[in-house]
Order: C-alpha cells, then sequence, then structure tokens
C-alpha cells in the first residue's frame, strides 16, 4: 500500500494531545492496513522508531436525518495507537 493509501489523519482530541506527552499517537487508518504496513508507512513518513501497536475500529453511529427521520449508519473507522520508542512525531508544530 502507497502512504497516501494508509494513513488518512491523526486524531486530534484531548484524549490524544494527553497521549502524545507518553509519546504515544492516534491516527485514523484504512480498513485494509495492517499494523506492520502502518509502522513502516510512519517509520519512513516521520523517520522514528515505532515500539507497540495497538488498532481497533469504531462501529460507525446510527444517525437520524430528513424529513422523514430515515436512519442511516455511518461508515466504521480503524483507530490505531502508536508508541514511539526513537524520535518526536510532529503534529502540534511549535511557532
Amino acid at each position: 500500500m502507497k502512504v497516501e493509501n494508509v494513513i488518512i489523519k491523526p486524531v486530534l482530541t484531548e484524549k490524544a494531545t494527553n497521549l502524545a506527552n507518553q509519546k504515544v499517537y492516534m491516527f485514523y487508518v484504512k480498513k485494509q492496513a495492517t499494523k506492520h504496513v502502518v509502522k513502516n508507512t510512519l517509520e519512513k513518513l516521520y523517520q522514528v522508531k515505532v515500539g507497540k501497536i495497538t488498532s481497533f475500529t469504531r462501529k460507525g453511529k446510527k444517525k437520524r436525518s430528513g424529513k422523514k427521520m430515515v436512519t442511516r449508519t455511518l461508515p466504521d473507522k480503524k483507530i490505531v495507537y502508536v508508541q514511539v520508542l526513537e524520535g518526536k512525531i510532529d503534529l502540534f508544530p511549535q511557532v
């Protein structure tokens, strides 16, 4: 898989920023991406050494929308937690 086909975007929430202090980063990735592919991609992209990777799939929420309040399900999202051993991923650039 190519780099642009693996990582969708980083997760920027309060929990993710607190984990970034411990060198653990969260990313949305494609559903087909495996842990090995994510590890290789992050090491090439950010020049860091990746340790432990934990992945899980968050089920899509059910939403009601429209005039008739039709229920539809949003797509599932795959999230990975990446522990960095050496180096740093700069998600929050310092000015």
